[in-house]
């Protein structure tokens, strides 16, 4: 599974060109899930972003979490992250797992954010378009990837 998690002032999402969804400060994260992926990286993700220390403490360095901030997410399906450039210069979504299965843990994600506690949990819709808007604050942005982790 990967993930880019965008530190937030707030973010706004249009579905297919018509509903909207929003969130104030916190984090929005794409979310990618490649063919192999199981409940534990959806597990592993869920925690690692709700405690990953990116926001600022009374002395202005990472030491807060969204959790300590009390902060709002959105989540973002976006299969193209398990893009492979590797050869020529149309990308390859080869390694994007199968819609059903990755639908299933994108879904299990979600769930495992709501069910954290979190003040707010925003989601896009699955094999939608959307229209993204973030207000990043940094900027700050942070790639995980379990396969590099290894988890």
């Amino acid at each position: 599974m990967r993930a880019v998690v965008q530190r937030v002032h707030g973010a706004r999402i249009v579905i297919d060109h018509q509903e909207s969804r929003e969130i104030g400060q916190g984090l929005v994260v794409f979310l990618g899930v490649l063919t192999g992926d199981t409940e534990a990286q959806a597990e592993f993700l869920a925690k690692k972003i709700q405690e990953l220390r990116i926001f600022p403490d009374e002395n202005g360095k990472m030491n807060r979490s969204l959790e300590d901030i009390g902060g709002d997410l959105l989540v973002v399906s976006n299969f193209t992250l398990s893009t492979d450039c590797k050869k020529g210069r149309r990308p390859s979504f080869d390694r994007a797992a199968a819609p059903a299965e990755a639908e299933r843990l994108y879904r299990l994600f979600v769930d495992l954010e709501r069910t954290a506690g979190l003040k707010r949990v925003e989601t896009g819709e699955f094999g939608a378009h959307m229209d993204v808007d973030v207000h990043n604050d940094g900027p700050v942005t942070i790639i995980l990837d379990t396969e590099v982790i290894g988890k």
